[in-house]
């Protein structure tokens, strides 16, 4: 069983997100917990929250993945900044149990000048406050594209964070192919040896999202810019062998790229099709 879906906009309700991603052919999608430029949260209503969680559940749909607002930061030097950052995510991490049993994902941050080491503590030292084995969400960390000093960038940084993590069985990966590509790991001409080398750093058993994503750049760019699949650096017949990779199979696969809503539907359809 394969799992397809974008990302979705929370304006009109969840219950609406899921019936949209039904209209798109989908069945998994991805939202973000608040605004992911601004950092303001809607308000949850439990109905409707609950009217999601049954119309997903009774259309087979697989785990949703959430986004953490792109303005968290959990290690920055800025003190003001690292406490919002903290205060959002014990607060996403809230909203989430209204979802129980899906994933919420977010960008692991930047040190701004700290070092990556005194960012990997900081991060670690966050997600031990609000992860616990009674809470139902997994919490991802995705693979960045090491763009200045953000951390993250390769896997072994993402590696270090899980190890000072307590609750091991809540915390895990989201592999971002574009992040991952614009990195310097070549999913074109090595993908089985990418694969490898994330189980030999991190395990298999804790990669539970992929972000779906061409880039517009070229392997080891550190740019972090996003295509349509089959239309950038990556190219569809990697996109192709990437969702057919027998260690990826079940996973979620969310659609990230610079699309409209008849964009995504064409995309969900191609990848479908890889499904069979």
């Amino acid at each position: 069983m394969g799992y397809i879906g974008c990302h979705l906009s929370v304006t009109n309700g969840y219950e609406a997100m899921a019936k949209t991603m039904l209209s798109l052919g989908g069945n998994t999608f991805a939202f973000f917990t608040r605004n992911p430029r601004g950092g303001k949260s809607k308000d949850i209503i439990p109905e409707d929250a609950e009217s999601m969680t049954m119309l997903a559940k009774e259309k087979g749909f697989g785990p949703l993945v959430a986004h953490g607002s792109y303005t968290m930061n959990l290690c920055s030097a800025n003190i003001d900044t690292r406490t919002k950052g903290f205060d959002m995510l014990q607060k996403d991490i809230k909203r989430m149990e209204y979802f129980p049993g899906n994933f919420y994902n977010f960008h692991p941050g930047s040190h701004t000048g700290q070092g990556t080491k005194a960012g990997i503590e900081m991060i670690a030292n966050s997600l031990n406050q609000v992860i616990s084995p009674d809470i139902q969400t997994i919490v991802l960390l995705e693979t960045m594209a090491g763009k200045g000093s953000e951390v993250g960038g390769c896997f072994e940084e993402l590696r270090e964070i899980i190890d000072r993590v307590e609750c091991k069985e809540r915390i895990g990966v989201c592999f971002d192919t574009c992040h991952t590509w614009d990195s310097g790991y070549d999913l074109v001409n090595d993908l089985d040896g990418v694969l490898t080398h994330f189980d030999r750093v991190i395990g298999l058993d804790r990669l539970f999202a992929v972000h779906l994503n061409d880039s517009k750049n070229g392997c080891g760019s550190h740019k972090d810019r996003h295509e349509k699949l089959g239309q950038g650096e990556i190219g569809m017949e990697a996109m192709k062998r990437i969702v057919q990779h027998p260690v990826l199979s079940g996973l979620p696969f969310i659609l990230e790229t610079p699309n409209e809503m008849d964009g995504y539907q064409k995309e969900i359809e191609i990848v479908k099709r890889w499904f069979d």
